[in-house]
């Protein structure tokens, strides 16, 4: 696992703006801190232009949400107004696929005295170079998640492919999974019957799939 200086990754993201378009639109190779920059422009546009606008402007066509029955993301967005104050969130770690075509990233937001974390899982694409959101989820804490030192980095193992894993949800169960196009990052995401959720990311160690995220949120309370 890597650490990146967020200072260092800041200015990373400030000196690859420009006329090609940005981070999320810049080859990124395997390259973690790539994805770092894609999420902090992300939560950027959210400031500049409002927030429902840069996920709209950023997901990928078969994106989802959970609000929080699972929708797909641009279907639902088309009808969203941006709100007057955007959330506002920062990345503490990334999980990176071998070939550098996937990722997860995970980290806090805040909106006026709430906050929370998120998870957003991204795709590339590896002839355009064009990075864009295919997951996107979170949840309100009690208390906000520490702001790291470093940002986490970590790059799936390459050589071997592993097996594809086969899973199936439960009775009542809205299941899905995702996987890198290398088949070394993989994302489940399941939604209950009463609405609760879990989203578990894997990254591929060179044995096995490891669990590197897994994120449970409770049913909604009722009124």
């Amino acid at each position: 696992m890597r650490l990146l200086p967020a200072m260092v990754v800041a200015l990373m993201l400030a000196a690859c703006a420009g006329p090609q378009g940005g981070p999320r639109n810049r080859p990124l190779a395997a390259n973690p801190s790539g994805f770092i920059a894609a999420e902090i422009a992300f939560a950027r546009l959210a400031q500049e232009k409002g927030q429902w606008t840069a996920f709209r402007e950023t997901a990928h066509p078969d994106a989802v949400m959970f609000v929080p029955e699972r929708v797909r993301a641009r279907d639902w967005l088309k009808a969203q107004t941006d709100p007057a104050e955007a959330v506002k969130w920062q990345p503490h770690a990334v999980y990176v696929s071998c070939d550098g075509n996937a990722a997860a990233t995970t980290g806090a937001w805040q909106k006026g005295t709430a906050n929370g974390y998120f998870t957003t899982v991204w795709l590339r694409d590896p002839r355009s170079g064009k990075t864009e959101w295919i997951l996107d989820h979170g949840d309100g804490l009690a208390s906000p998640r520490p702001a790291p030192e470093f940002i986490a980095s970590k790059q799936a193992a390459c050589g071997s492919r592993p097996a594809v894993p086969i899973e199936a949800g439960g009775e009542g169960e809205d299941m899905a999974v995702g996987l890198a196009p290398d088949q070394t990052l993989s994302w489940t995401s399941t939604v209950r019957a009463d609405r609760s959720r879990r989203v578990t990311v894997r990254l591929w160690d060179g044995k096995d799939m490891a669990v590197v995220i897994d994120d449970r949120v409770a049913a909604p309370k009722q009124p």
